[in-house]
């Protein structure tokens, strides 16, 4: 039996994850995030891109300065600016990192850099020799590696490696490369590139063609030993590696594969669900590993094995990743104490304002519903995690539909003090109300990109849960929102979207 060999998780859900299309993060948002990968224990997080605006500057320093048990990573250009930079917002994180990334194919140096070959060798040397005199962890990527020349990756490894970088990075830009492929590119690079085994080498693949987690597990048995993750796969186009997958693939395939990792399996539904909830991205059902049919059975053939021996259909117990086979816990007449002991048991912590409105939101709901389910928690705990301020409320809306009337919405806005009403017909009364809070707002040119209705639990009294993505402009914003009133949920979504837009056209950025 050989000895496991130890992964690195390097997580990027707050740097490449949030260039997930209509995904903003502000400061708040990320250190929450931030907190709770510290307890899911990855080994890396890469708090942001310093250079690209302030808000970046500010949650990648904010990041360094209050997680402790594990590295904190800036991105940067090989560029002296880009990397000061980066040290300046990291200087003070427990365990610091510089990445620093510069293209390697011929398509990209010449179409994007405007660079030569040689030209993209001297910047490599150069940024890390300078990088590597301010923090002692240096990670050099090559982006688009997978589409480079094999030989001319290698050269620029070796220049690398001599001028100071602790880590290398096979960067899967564009999700291009089948698992065999890339096994072949790191044996070869293994074998070729001097000093290469004094290093970390790492790999960064995109799920363009669904091969991240296959692409990822294949550059583990070539040699990997640091694995780029994000949460829930987030991330441009079609996403990264996503960790959950990954990570209990290497836990139940130990056997086959053996390594381990630090992470603490039961904070990934958690964490998962934090996420979800922040970025107002749902999940999947399907999704595996954390969905809500992951663990469910409908064949009354797998649900008769399950009962006999889960393992005759289920590889991973729901309780290992941190979900609850858990029914019904509470009722109307559970108090605060209880509600709070449920939370702590599903992982979640609340304290002061947040818990304040989570408990009174779980009091409301338990007036309409017989039993307010741990899925129902979940939501309720998760529905007020960001930190927007609320420069639309919705005061009240009242609704005129039914098979022989044209469904009529009339709606209350209340803007900074300024109250505003409008009345709309809709083809439904969704569409209504939509259409009266626009011109409430007088925010016409605003167009709904998408709108998602799922139900957090079962039962005629379920919970709905309703994600909308409207677009201004080329700013793209999502907002969710939860109600038994499929209606209220769906207004309230709106809201939650146009106080986003609101917030980040006024926050500073580079595309």
């Amino acid at each position: 039996m050989h000895e496991p060999r130890k992964i690195k998780i390097f997580d990027t859900t707050l740097r490449d994850g949030e260039q997930a299309p209509g995904l903003n993060l502000n400061v708040d948002e990320k250190l929450e995030i931030a907190l709770q990968l510290e307890k899911l224990g990855v080994d890396y997080i890469e708090a942001g891109f310093p250079i690209s605006s302030t808000g970046d500057f500010e949650a990648v320093r904010t990041i360094a300065g209050a997680v402790k048990n594990c590295a904190v990573v800036g991105l940067c250009r090989a560029l002296p600016g880009d990397i000061d930079r980066a040290w300046e917002a990291l200087r003070d994180a427990a365990h610091p990192r510089i990445h620093i990334f510069i293209a390697s194919s011929d398509l990209h140096m010449e179409y994007k850099l405007n660079m030569t070959r040689e030209q993209v060798l001297e910047a490599a040397r150069t940024s890390v020799r300078h990088a590597a005199t301010l923090c002692k962890d240096v990670q050099f990527s090559a982006e688009d590696a997978t589409r480079s020349d094999p030989a001319f990756l290698g050269q620029l490894f070796a220049a690398a490696i001599e001028a100071g970088a602790t880590t290398l990075c096979i960067a899967d830009t564009v999700g291009y490369s089948m698992p065999e492929e890339l096994a072949g590119l790191i044996v070869y690079l293994r074998n070729t590139v001097p000093g290469i085994e004094n290093v970390q080498l790492a790999i960064h693949c995109h799920n363009d063609m669904g091969l991240a987690v296959a692409n990822s597990l294949s550059a583990i048995q070539a040699g990997c030993t640091q694995i780029d993750v994000t949460i829930n796969g987030l991330g441009e186009r079609a996403g990264n590696t996503p960790l959950e997958e990954l990570v209990m693939a290497l836990y139940v395939r130990k056997s086959y594969l053996p390594t381990e990792t630090n992470i603490c399996h039961k904070q990934i539904y958690r964490t998962c669900s934090l996420v979800s909830s922040i970025c107002n991205i749902p999940l999947p059902p399907n999704k595996p590993i954390v969905g809500a049919n992951a663990f469910r059975h409908e064949s009354g053939i797998h649900q008769h094995g399950v009962m006999k021996n889960p393992l005759t259909y289920e590889i991973i117990s729901p309780e290992t990743v941190g979900v609850k086979r858990n029914g019904i816990v509470l009722g109307k007449h559970s108090g605060r104490h209880a509600f709070e002991e449920r939370l702590l048991e599903m992982g979640i912590t609340l304290s002061g304002e947040k818990l304040e409105n989570a408990f009174r939101r779980f009091k409301e709901l338990a007036d309409k519903k017989q039993y307010v389910l741990d899925r129902d928690i979940e939501a309720l705990a998760n529905e007020k995690m960001t930190a927007i301020p609320d420069r639309y409320v919705l005061e009240y809306y009242h609704i005129t539909s039914g098979n022989t009337s044209v469904p009529t919405a009339t709606v209350r806005i209340v803007r900074e003090g300024v109250i505003m009403q409008e009345a709309a017909c809709g083809e439904g009364p969704v569409d209504a109300v939509f259409k009266a809070t626009l011109r409430a707002c007088a925010l016409q040119d605003i167009t709904l990109e998408e709108y998602f209705l799922r139900a957090v639990t079962g039962g005629m009294d379920a919970l709905g849960e309703v994600t909308v993505r409207i677009k201004r402009n080329k700013l793209l914003c999502i907002g969710r929102a939860i109600s038994t009133d499929v209606i209220e949920a769906s207004a309230k979504a709106l809201i939650a979207a146009l106080n986003r837009m609101a917030y980040e056209a006024n926050t500073d950025s580079i595309s």
